[in-house]
């Protein structure tokens, strides 16, 4: 197989592999012994999801995280620099889009190394895609401020944004805090300002829903265990 540094997207959630990866990806994993990865056991189990009989203890696994440092990241492609191909495993979705693989894929950029993005399901653009809301220009925010004062601060500045740049704004939650960021959207934005609710992306449990805020208001889903992205347009 070429050598590259080779970005393996991951499911979701519970999800069978065959619904949301080709086959080709299996392909080019089963040939790769070197990841860099978001968790090494999550990253494990998702090779024995790909492959029964993976051989998981020939391979080597480098982790990264917020909590890797940079001298560290940059040792990281050494196998590839000796001419093995390499693979990037996020906890889940594709690895370097809202994900510190970033980090990893710039380095490669910046040494001319061969990079190959696969495949797979990506939360930001299939809640784009089910929103009913701008595919043309949206841009995602990762967490919104914890302080109380600042979030809704924000979520004022990304409502702006809707009406003054037509841009649908994304942004997540912690699971246990969904309910709350709910009903901080519905109390600080306008009520003919559209929400969706995006949760469970090709898992069992997927619900994505757009009403205005007004609609919302009164019929929370209970969402509370559930990884969700929250959209505003107009």
């Amino acid at each position: 197989m070429e050598t590259a540094l080779y970005l393996i997207p991951v499911t979701l959630g519970d999800t069978a592999i065959e619904r949301v990866l080709p086959a080709y990806n299996a392909d080019i994993i089963r040939g790769i012994r070197h990841f860099i990865v978001e968790d090494v056991r999550s990253a494990r189990r998702f090779l024995r999801k790909v492959d029964a009989t993976f051989p998981i203890d020939d391979s080597t696994f480098y982790p990264l995280n917020k909590h890797t440092a940079a001298e560290a990241i940059a040792g990281y492609l050494t196998p590839l620099l000796e001419g093995q191909p390499m693979g990037v495993i996020s906890e889940a979705g594709c690895p370097a889009v809202a994900d510190p693989g970033a980090d990893v894929v710039a380095l490669a950029q910046q040494r001319r190394l061969k990079v190959v993005p696969l495949v797979g399901p990506s939360s930001i653009i299939l809640s784009v895609m089910g929103s009913g809301f701008n595919g043309q220009s949206f841009a995602f925010h990762g967490y919104l401020p914890i302080d109380p004062g600042e979030r809704v601060r924000k979520l004022k500045e990304l409502e702006q944004r809707v009406y003054a740049e037509h841009q649908t704004q994304l942004f997540i939650e912690t699971p246990y805090r969904n309910r709350k960021m709910m009903e901080e959207i519905l109390r600080t934005c306008r009520p003919q300002t559209k929400l969706c609710v995006a949760a469970g992306i090709t898992c069992p449990e997927e619900y994505i829903c757009t009403r205005s805020v007004k609609e919302w208001k009164g019929h929370l889903p209970a969402l509370d265990k559930i990884p969700c992205i929250f959209l505003l347009y107009k």
